[in-house]
């Protein structure tokens, strides 16, 4: 971090408070796609939010990721509560459709490895392949399901070879619909005496579209009537099909955050747009400024911010964050976690891929490329590095 950080924090939020709602064509190219708003160049930011926090939210933000499920089995109650109380200062949820039309958090549709449908002898003719996004998937998948249905379910560790530990919980929590989330966090808020942010993924928008249960217009009434639909609303909506955000963005004007995935991928929106352009092409400036047009941040993943090469370490950081940061965009990549399996090969100690390396050092060289938040599904690690980097703290010397 600069000893110009904080200055470029406070102009960052201001820019992104200004930016602005219009949309673009998807298929459209950035060299013919209309661009940021003027009020998006952080240039024209006139007023700023605190100290560099986003509406108030802490700098850098630390967003639980699917809750504390490097704890708890992934995007149930249980999961989401710790994250909240080891002190997240965002918790996300991603959303999938059940076949009435519910709107039930799940990182996937296909729900054989997160729940205990394989136990129920009444749903096994129910099992599938399914091509979601291109991919041949077998399993149970939640557009099967009414949402009584899927009560009937239980949650389980997904991961349980990495996070045996986890497995303890199978069974505790039910799958929880978005609407029980919001209700959740509108308890802990009045509880806390704050606002509960929420960081919220729509899943294969374009495959759920094209069976008639389209995820961003019943989100949209959610948001609507627990009043997180306007611009100061404690949420942000994120997708990898950048439609999916253009879509929200004529539906509510909450943030709204493009996820990126590796760089020589496409998004399925794309795809079946007929839309050349790669993730390598959207994090070029001319590509950042196309986003910027209708959203407020991206969430790239963190090899974006700094490749590793074939060894698995960490290579020469991208000039990403500074181009993002040039248009006005927050950046909130994912995910780090605690685990050897999942960080670069210079943070990993011993030979256990589920053991524990150096976290703490690989979030923090995150953080020193100047990032605004990062998801993780180990909260109170992050925050605890987060502290040498937020206002009035001095970084950790490495």
């Amino acid at each position: 971090m600069t000893q110009g950080g904080a200055a470029r924090r406070t102009v960052l939020g201001a820019a992104v408070l200004a930016a602005g709602t219009g949309i673009t064509g998807l298929a459209a190219g950035p060299a013919s796609a209309a661009g940021a708003s003027p009020e998006s160049s952080p240039s024209a930011a006139s007023a700023a939010d605190g100290a560099g926090g986003f509406r108030g939210l802490p700098y850098p933000t630390v967003i639980g990721h699917r809750g504390a499920s490097g704890y708890r089995p992934e995007h149930t109650l249980g999961s989401y509560q710790l994250a909240l109380d080891l002190g997240a200062d965002v918790i996300e949820q991603d959303l999938v459709p059940t076949r009435d039309g519910h709107l039930v958090c799940r990182h996937e549709n296909e729900i054989g490895g997160t729940t205990d449908v394989a136990d129920h002898r009444e749903f096994a003719s129910r099992r599938t392949t399914k091509s979601v996004d291109g991919v041949q998937v077998t399993g149970w998948f939640t557009e099967d399901f009414t949402l009584a249905e899927l009560k009937t379910l239980r949650a389980k560790e997904r991961i349980p070879a990495v996070r045996q530990r986890n497995t303890l919980y199978d069974g505790q929590w039910a799958v929880p619909t978005f609407e029980e989330v919001l209700r959740w966090a509108d308890r802990e808020g009045r509880r806390r005496g704050q606002r509960i942010w929420l960081h919220v993924e729509t899943k294969h928008p374009s495959y759920f579209r094209d069976l008639g249960l389209g995820l961003e217009e019943p989100l949209a009434r959610l948001l609507r009537r627990y009043r997180r639909d306007g611009r100061d609303a404690a949420v942000f909506l994120q997708s990898f099909e950048p439609s999916s955000i253009q879509r929200l963005s004529r539906l509510v004007s909450a943030p709204r955050v493009v996820l990126l995935s590796a760089a020589g991928t496409r998004p399925w929106d794309f795809e079946q747009a007929g839309d050349p352009r790669t993730v390598a092409d959207l994090v070029k400036p001319e590509g950042l400024k196309w986003i910027a047009g209708f959203a407020q941040g991206i969430g790239p993943t963190m090899d974006l911010i700094i490749p590793r090469d074939a060894a698995g370490r960490l290579g020469t950081p991208t000039t990403l964050v500074k181009d993002a940061h040039a248009r006005g965009l927050l950046l909130h990549p994912y995910t780090a976690r605690n685990e050897n399996s999942f960080l670069p090969a210079e943070y990993r100690r011993g030979t256990d891929p589920a053991a524990y390396g150096d976290a703490l050092g690989a979030f923090r060289t995150y953080f020193e490329q100047g990032i605004d938040g990062i998801f993780t599904d180990n909260p109170d690690t992050g925050l605890l590095a987060a502290e040498a980097f937020r206002p009035g703290r001095r970084p950790v010397n490495r």
